[in-house]
């Protein structure tokens, strides 16, 4: 499959990039796709809710009524979970949401998602650049030089595209990560993939090993 590399200013500039059909034109495995996001979205959580079952409450362990003849339930400890501040039954208690995911699912998945936007036509290669300072209007001005504006965008770039991160951290629907950082989570949320034009072969050469 063949892109051609379009400016910041969203023009052509007679230049092209081959995409390789075994990465950016496969059957995508809706499957994996499921898999991979789940396994990000378990990353994601902490796992730190508790709440203090009744052996760790801290009250006063006097038998608050007479076993018999009070009319009423026994009751022998005001940590009951009946009561307010009492015990609460079986609740959460930390724990690691993480399982384990073959390395080749996730490859897969990827890829699987970026032919999905290649065959969409959703994949944009970008002519490398970078701004001198970060300036989220000049991030907005490009994302509408590409008729991009309000739609979800993900910009894969170079390690050193720091002000890049910086200019397009505060505008909505948009991400921008490092070729390095590439997960489906964020591939899959974005309706338009833009790729830097030196991250192309870095891309494919991690998803090809």
């Amino acid at each position: 499959m063949k892109l051609k590399v379009v400016n910041k200013e969203g023009k052509e500039t007679g230049k092209s990039v081959e995409l390789n059909d075994e990465i950016f034109a496969i059957e995508p495995n809706q499957h994996v796709v499921w898999l991979d996001v789940k396994h990000y979205l378990a990353n994601q959580r902490q796992g730190t809710h508790k709440s203090k079952e009744r052996a760790e409450i801290s009250k006063s362990t006097k038998k608050l009524l007479r076993q018999k003849g009070s009319g009423g339930a026994r009751h022998g400890s005001a940590k009951a979970p009946i009561y307010v501040g009492g015990g609460r039954v079986f609740g959460p208690r930390p724990r690691d949401y993480d399982f384990k995911l073959n390395k080749k699912v996730k490859t897969l998945a990827r890829m699987s998602v970026l032919s999905a936007r290649a065959a969409e036509g959703k994949i944009v290669v970008v002519e490398d650049f970078g701004f001198e300072s970060p300036k989220t209007k000049s991030y907005i001005e490009f994302l509408g030089a590409l008729n991009l504006g309000g739609s979800k965008t993900l910009f894969v770039v170079d390690g050193n595209e720091n002000n890049l991160y910086l200019s397009s951290r505060n505008i909505p629907k948009t991400k921008v990560v490092e070729k390095d950082s590439v997960n489906t989570y964020d591939l899959i949320n974005a309706e338009t993939i833009l790729l830097a034009e030196s991250t192309i072969s870095h891309l494919e050469t991690i998803l090809k090993d």
